[in-house]
């Protein structure tokens, strides 16, 4: 299984990103996931610091933010397209990290990372 993120870049305070992860099955896998049945996440991680969950939704579509996002991130997913979405409204300078999904249920599946640049 892969996962590939797009829709990072930069904006400025006050501004809107709107992250997409794809999963993607690989020829060799043997893992038997199922997107629809699964758990995701996006995580984030600042220069200097530990990578930590923002939001997480499971399969059926229940969400779950930390604080700090709350009121103004929303996850969604697509099952049809094994796509998990992030928008992310009002950005602030501490909002600035590398944007990661992972598949909650296995450990090493992760995406390459997307950079979120806020600036003034």
């Amino acid at each position: 299984v892969q996962l590939v993120e797009s829709g990072g870049g930069l904006v400025q305070v006050g501004g809107s990103l709107r992250l997409s992860c794809t999963a993607s099955v690989t020829p060799d896998d043997t893992s038997g996931m199922i997107f629809s049945i699964n758990g995701m996440g996006w995580y984030r991680q600042a220069p200097g610091k530990q990578r930590e969950l923002v939001a997480s939704i499971t399969g059926r579509g229940a969400t779950n933010y930390d604080d700090s996002v709350k009121g103004r991130f929303t996850i969604s997913r697509d099952n049809a397209k094994n796509t998990v979405y992030l928008q992310m409204n009002s950005l602030q300078h501490e909002d600035t990290a590398v944007y990661y999904c992972h598949l909650l249920a296995y450990p090493a599946i992760w995406g390459q990372g997307t950079q979120v640049t806020v600036s003034s």
